[in-house]
């Protein structure tokens, strides 16, 4: 990792090219970090998909968490609206991880079987 000072010095805008990235210090248009990691958050996964509900953090309030889709960002989030629609509820897609207010763990697990999923209800 660089040290703050090779990381305050970088260039994050120029006259010519508009706004750069930080880590490859190209233009944002011709950048191609997000889609690397996106590509190895992908490759990083086993193929199964991991539904939990998880209430640490969140005051008490009840969250389904689905991980390990094997999609990619715009596909993740299509995933996630269609699935708060079937549970009639809100929900955010971070870092790869789908959250759905509630607990829905049983209409989440027989929706994504039938989309062809292989699930696991993980956490007890």
């Amino acid at each position: 990792m660089p040290s703050l000072q090779d990381q305050l010095r970088g260039l994050v805008y120029s006259t010519e090219h508009g706004e750069t990235c930080p880590d490859c210090r190209r233009p944002v248009a011709e950048c191609e970090c997000r889609a690397r990691e996106e590509a190895e958050r992908i490759a990083a996964l086993d193929g199964i998909v991991r539904i939990r509900r998880e209430t640490s953090g969140r005051k008490g309030k009840g969250v389904t968490t689905i991980q390990g889709v094997p999609l990619d960002a715009e596909a993740l989030k299509t995933l996630a609206k269609s699935l708060k629609k079937r549970c009639g509820t809100g929900g955010s897609v971070k870092d790869g991880v789908i959250e759905i207010q509630g607990d829905h763990r049983d209409v989440l697990r027989r929706e994504l079987e039938s989309l062809g999923y292989k699930v696991k209800l993980a956490g007890g």
